[in-house]
This record gives C-alpha cells, structure tokens and sequence, in this order.
C-alpha cells in the first residue's frame, strides 16, 4: 500500500515557528493538533511508504513529544535494523536530516566491533566505507576514546577507527522544494543507499 506521503506542507514549517524558543504550555496545547497533523503524520506517511519499497524498514518508531521543548520543535524517527544500529530522520525548520548509527551499545557490542575492525577483511571494508560517505558530505563521528583500547598497538592503522564507542554517518538533506512532495521519499530512498553500506557492516559484524 503505496502512496501515502504526499509532501510536508509549508504550514508545517509556520507551527514550528511558533513552537521556537522556549514556548509556554499554553502554546504548545495551542500547536499540538496542528503539529500532529503536518509535522509528525507526515513523517509517518513518509516511513509507510518506505516500508512498502522495502520490509527491512517495516521496524520503525516516530517520536511523540515530550516534556523538554525540543522534542516540539524536531519530529525524529529512527528505523531499526538490529540492536542499537538504526537509521535515524528528524525534520525542523533547517529540513530534513537523515543519519545511520550504531549506538548506545552494550559492551559485548564494543568487543565484537573492536575485533572486526582489527582483522584483516572486515577490518579493510570499513574506513573505504567511511572514506566514501565523508566524500558524501557525511560527518561521520561517534564516541571517542582518548587512546586506543588496550590490547591493541597504538600505531594499528585502523587506531582511529578503534577509538570508536559508537558510529554515527549524519547529513543534512536539505529544505527545498522536494519536501513539500511525494519526491522526498525518493530523497530518502537515496540517502539510505548511501548508508547501506556502513549499516550491512554494522548488522554483520557488531549486532548481538
């Protein structure tokens, strides 16, 4: 079932408006079933149709709001892929912004990524993925150790990599036109290809 997202409208973007800032209760009782119907519907529709082009994004949650006034002010969703790796999307009034991380994990997760990252065929695929978003316009960043872990060289020429606690790939989308049409799945669509390769490798290699 296809065809449900049709577009954030420009209205969207005026209820944000309002909400900016630190609004009061009353202001935001005020927006909310504005914002429900043209900021967070919309980004359901757009994860349905996601979902109908491929089920491996069936797994997905839209955030509601919360106390804290960003949480008015950014509609997030995330897909899940596995434990702790999801693509993440959140639309304000800078647009759409997409990432793909692997974060929030449990220490078996860190061991078992430290270890694909040291050896020699898995360890060789991730920094040409990495490489290959940055020249995306990816930020690629995540938690840091200050040195590399124990057990492993401080020359390793993948100790940058081994510093990671987590790995996130984020870029900004853009607000134009597209935003306001069904093209942005599209959008979307393109921009999860882009991260599929960094995401597999996640799936693969860290996932418990």
């Amino acid at each position: 079932m296809g065809g449900r997202f049709t577009g954030w409208p420009e209205g969207a973007f005026d209820v944000l408006l309002r909400l900016e800032g630190e609004p009061s209760q009353s202001v935001r009782e005020q927006c909310r079933r504005e914002r429900e119907q043209l900021v967070r519907r919309p980004m359901i529709a757009l994860l349905n149709d996601l979902a109908d082009r491929d089920t491996a994004y069936e797994d997905f949650s839209v955030w509601h709001y919360r106390t804290n006034s960003w949480w008015w002010q950014h509609q997030g969703a995330v897909i899940r892929l596995a434990r702790h790796v999801e693509f993440g999307l959140r639309f304000d009034l800078d647009g759409l912004r997409i990432q793909g991380a692997w974060w929030y994990p449990v220490p078996e997760e860190i061991r078992r990524f430290r270890e694909a990252v040291a050896a020699e065929g898995s360890g060789r695929e991730l920094p040409a993925i990495v490489e290959e978003l940055r020249k995306r316009d990816y930020d690629v960043t995540g938690d840091l150790m200050n040195r590399v872990p124990r057990g492993y060289p401080a020359d390793h020429p993948r100790a940058e990599l081994l510093r990671h606690r987590s790995l996130i790939a984020v870029r900004p989308l853009g607000c134009d036109g597209w935003l306001h049409t069904p093209e942005a799945v599209d959008v979307v669509v393109d921009a999860v290809g882009d991260l599929s390769d960094m995401m597999s490798w996640l799936v693969r290699h860290v996932s418990v």
